[in-house]
């Protein structure tokens, strides 16, 4: 009977991680009544999906300019009156600049309160992503969005202003134009933007404000979405992410708070050939679609004068309840109470013969050790299968295609530990083993408390465990019940916790995998009761054993690459003209047939200074190797100022490119001061001083509008600039000059890197 009771069990904390996932995305059935009844089609959704995400449309791309007229052409469609803002900006954070192309459309409302802004960009990373999910997705979800919205034939009370942004991809730049130069931002009062960092899974709320979050929170949920995927932490770890999106400009630079609804399964899409209409899961667009309809619904026609708020609150997703919220304030209240209630057991637990000081002792030993050997093991198993698998090391971002794989693999080989662990053990009472897991648990949210309030809510599954220790102490229950009981009351604590196993891997690489380990441990201390045996070796362990065995066989087998997992590689070449010498170079640390068409013999291990340009991952060049120089032209430089007035020396000059370039990297190889850094006639941070140390003093990459670049600043006169000029053009593989064999079905070019590329470096002459 106990073990049919164990089984039950078992199959509660089952149900209740599948539940903890699909509580949080639409499925088909069930959210097509729900969007019909706003009036939106995910069928015209995917139609535009289809039409824009055919090729790469970075900015400056042939691509970019057809995307960019078919939106204009839908927005027409809707009897809207679309602008084109034409605008040069530079992103200080990362020096990079173009010329943006936003799209800009808007809707009137009957009253004169602020905007509401709907946001998303419509060009891809360069250079070879198709862009579907990030961000066509949003792009489809706004213009099928909208078109419902219009269909419903009632004016809106504030402003709705539509702005499908450019060159995001580069460095938030069509946002920053937008924010910095155009009016319509003067007046908004919430921005909906809709992004991706993946082809799937939930799709989160991450909120963006220089307050708190109260009064954002609070009508986020008087918006009634169906399937809101968020809690307090998930801000947090979003800030840990190597990227920002649109929404910070609007936060940094116009002091406007908003939602990004974001989502980043399938991380192994991101920024890849891969990005497709066909890959793009199609709940994840209608849980896009669904935050949508229920925000815009409620935003067009609420109070949107003042968002800003006083306090915080802590929420997270939470059984029948959609978000479970309270104030940041209620978290001392709440430890203390728990530690006073945790008190109380610990002395009925005496009192009542149920607790031992040598059991509870004892009790850390297996708690302690379990967290330190699932935790450091999860992080050297994966070093190891890296030296056994290198190629993921050409997965830069770090989540491989048989990731999910690895994630089961490592879960239940934790559980294994822990099972193996405890059973060494079963000669001690449960209710001694249980005080070190409550305690831990105690201490774990005490430092949240002081250091990571957003994070408060870890507090509720001490509460279930609290519950439970008080059955353990306190009622003389039938063993054949125990197990059931206590798997109902953990349904919170596994509900809370469990997505958080798999959100950390998949958003930050499976380098990650010992925090997931973290989690597993702190949940099953916190379920402990459920497993426990007196007297009996656990028998799941077996069962975890195999499963893991099993996913770790699975994702072996799933470590090559095929059509659907594209093999990622590069080769650029690159040209010196001041040492009259030329380069191969690759991204690669595992070499195929590609990379070896070139990388074959006599090639060097390691970089080459000056041309790799910056990288989202700060990659460098893995191998390269002595080229024959081509001759390949480069851009003619034109001083239209060179004059010094007092202690100041003023430059200015103009670039003009002699074939089609994509892309300036300016790299400055010593430390200089500037001020009135100006491109094309914008001011780097309003013409600011700064110092520029060594490496990239500037990217620029070539929109469609641009003929030349123009640049100027002011330097201390005795100062001499040592800038070398890199030139990238993405025509390796179609330059006449070059004959390599072009990639098997197999493969596509590795993102996040210049890629494909021929690149001229030369200094410029001051």
């Amino acid at each position: 009977m106990k073990s049919s009771n164990n089984f039950i069990a078992v199959l509660i904390i089952i149900f209740t991680v599948y539940w903890s996932f699909r509580d949080t995305i639409p499925t088909n059935p069930s959210n097509e009544k729900e969007l019909k009844s706003s009036n939106f089609s995910i069928d015209n959704a995917l139609y535009h999906l289809k039409n824009i995400s055919k090729k790469t449309h970075h900015t400056g791309s042939p691509e970019h300019k057809v995307v960019q007229d078919y939106i204009v052409n839908e927005l027409k469609r809707l009897k809207l009156n679309p602008e084109i803002q034409y605008q040069t900006a530079i992103n200080k954070k990362w020096r990079a600049s173009t010329t943006t192309e936003n799209i800009i459309a808007q809707i009137k409302g009957s009253g004169n309160g602020k905007a509401v802004l709907l946001l998303t960009h419509y060009d891809s990373n360069p250079h070879s992503s198709l862009g579907a999910s990030d961000a066509g997705s949003g792009v489809v979800t706004i213009l099928e969005g909208i078109r419902a919205f219009i269909a419903k034939n009632k004016q809106p009370k504030n402003d709705i202003i539509i702005l499908f942004s450019d060159a995001e991809e580069l460095g938030l730049l069509g946002a920053q134009a937008f924010v910095e130069n155009h009016p319509l931002a003067k007046n908004i009062g919430i921005v909906l933007n809709f992004e991706a960092r993946g082809s799937g899974g939930s799709s989160y709320m991450l909120m963006e404000t220089n307050g708190k979050n109260k009064k954002l929170l609070t009508e986020f949920l008087n918006s009634n979405p169906n399937y809101p995927a968020a809690n307090s932490l998930m801000y947090s770890i979003y800030k840990k992410l190597p990227n920002d999106t649109d929404l910070t400009v609007f936060r940094e630079k116009g002091n406007i708070n908003g939602f990004n609804f974001a989502f980043i399964d399938d991380h192994f899409d991101y920024h890849t050939a891969q990005d497709s209409y066909e890959r793009l899961n199609r709940e994840t667009l209608m849980h896009q679609a669904e935050y949508f309809t229920t925000s815009l619904n409620y935003f067009a026609d609420s109070d949107l004068i003042n968002l800003n708020s006083n306090e915080d609150y802590i929420y997270v997703n939470f059984p029948f309840v959609k978000l479970l919220t309270y104030p940041f304030s209620w978290g001392g209240i709440l430890l203390s109470t728990a530690i006073i209630v945790f008190c109380i057991l610990i002395f009925f637990g005496f009192s009542k013969s149920k607790l031992t000081v040598r059991g509870i002792l004892v009790g850390f030993i297996p708690y302690l050790t379990s967290l330190i050997l699932c935790s450091g093991l999860s992080y050297g198993l994966w070093q190891l299968i890296l030296i056994i698998h290198p190629q993921y090391t050409d997965i830069l971002h770090g989540f491989t295609y048989n990731g999910y794989q690895y994630i089961i693999a490592f879960i239940f080989l934790n559980i294994w530990i822990l099972f193996k662990v405890y059973n060494q053990f079963k000669d001690y009472k449960t209710s001694d083993l249980f005080v070190a897991p409550i305690f831990i648990g105690l201490v774990i949210n005490y430092v949240i408390y002081q250091y990571l309030p957003g994070a408060g809510f870890f507090i509720i599954p001490i509460y279930a465990s609290l519950l439970i220790f008080a059955v353990l102490i306190l009622m003389e229950l039938k063993t054949k019940s125990k197990a059931t009981l206590f798997a109902i009351i953990s349904i919170p604590t596994i509900y809370m916790i469990a997505p958080m196993v798999q959100l950390f891997p998949v958003a930050l690489g499976l380098k990650i995998l010992f925090v997931s380990a973290i989690f597993i441990v702190l949940i099953f201390g916190f379920i402990l009761p459920i497993f426990h045996q007196q007297k009996k070796k656990n028998k799941w362990q077996i069962v975890a054993g195999i499963v893991s065995i099993v996913f770790f066989a699975i994702a072996t087998f799933n470590s090559g690459f095929s059509i659907d997992k594209k093999k990622p590689n590069s080769i650029v070449y690159i040209q010196n003209l001041d040492e009259n010498t030329s380069y191969w170079g690759t991204y690669n640390k595992t070499l195929d047939s590609y990379t070896k068409q070139i990388f074959n013999s006599d090639y060097q291990k390691g970089s080459i200074p000056s041309v790799e340009g910056k990288s989202k991952y700060n990659t460098r060049f893995s191998y390269h190797k002595k080229a024959k120089n081509e001759n390949i032209s480069t851009s003619n430089i034109n001083i239209n100022l060179d004059t010094i007035i007092g202690n100041e020396r003023k430059l200015d000059f103009t670039i003009i490119p002699t074939r089609k370039i994509n892309k300036y990297e300016f790299y400055n190889n010593s430390t200089i001061k500037l001020k009135n850094l100006k491109v094309n006639g914008t001011f780097y941070d309003a013409g600011k001083t700064f110092t520029a140390k060594k490496g990239i003093l500037l990217i620029y990459q070539i929109a469609n509008s641009d003929k030349n670049v123009t640049i100027s600043f002011t330097i201390n006169k005795n100062e001499r600039p040592n800038i070398i000029l890199n030139e990238i053009s993405y025509d390796l593989l179609s330059h006449p000059k070059f004959n390599l064999k072009p990639r098997s079905e197999t493969m596509m070019p590795m993102p996040f890197v210049t890629n494909d590329a021929i690149i001229t470096s030369k200094k410029l002459q001051f």
